[in-house]
């Protein structure tokens, strides 16, 4: 979608912005507020081929979309609604060049039990960069391997799971694809050896110690999430 077309069908005033990869850390936009926030019925997923900010056309790194099931905690952006032209034009820069993310406005759950909109851009599943079917060691070459504009994919994963435990939430699947791809790089495979592409199977989500939000007004941080995968 063209960012004319979105604007065409956005609501007046104020903007939500929800990020749950490098959009929690650099957002890239002015904002008047942040604050936590989870969406139902997606989770973030690392099925998206990066052949720009984290990699090459030759060796592609991974990088996250949201994908349906389950549910994601992430961070809420409030844009006003003066700078809300702005703030996209950054967005549709950044995020849909190859238009492998699909813009939409989601319900996200933010503390004191209110529902916001807010935009969040899905995975396309029929886009040509979102990877089906891949195994743990299969994701792990491809972030182990990823170095493009932004940096390494091996610290894109690193700051998102830095930033999901400050929303007191675990992935203990996204971490052990970090500590494979951090094994193949130190032994060298990692940037030696190219990972076959095919496509991924759905990745347990993160683990929330508690579901915080609906039960606290309070605005108050969740506590620490636990170790045990679920899906977020």
């Amino acid at each position: 979608m063209k960012l004319d077309e979105f604007l065409a069908q956005l609501p007046k005033g104020d903007l939500w912005v929800f990020g749950y990869g490098s959009l929690m850390w650099s957002p890239g936009f002015s904002y008047s507020q942040k604050t936590r926030g989870r969406i139902h019925g997606y989770h973030r997923a690392l099925c998206i081929l990066s052949t720009r900010y984290r990699g090459t056309k030759r060796k592609p790194g991974l990088v996250m979309g949201l994908c349906r099931g389950g549910s994601c905690w992430g961070m809420a952006y409030r844009v006003h609604a003066e700078g809300v032209r702005r703030a996209l034009a950054r967005l549709w820069q950044r995020e849909m060049p190859r238009r492998v993310y699909a813009p939409r406005l989601l319900q996200v759950q933010i503390p004191g039990g209110r529902q916001v909109r807010a935009l969040a851009f899905l995975a396309d599943p029929t886009h040509p960069a979102y990877v089906h079917e891949l195994d743990l060691h299969g994701r792990a070459r491809l972030v182990a391997q990823g170095i493009g504009q932004r940096g390494t994919a091996v610290d894109y994963i690193r700051n998102t799971l830095e930033h999901m435990r400050e929303l007191g939430v675990s992935d203990p699947h996204l971490e052990r694809i970090l500590h494979a791809a951090l094994a193949l790089r130190s032994n060298g495979s990692g940037s030696a050896a190219r990972a076959e592409v095919p496509a991924p199977q759905r990745q347990p989500e993160a683990t929330a110690a508690r579901d915080v939000l609906p039960r606290r007004a309070s605005g108050r941080a969740p506590r620490r999430a636990g170790r045990a995968a679920s899906r977020s």
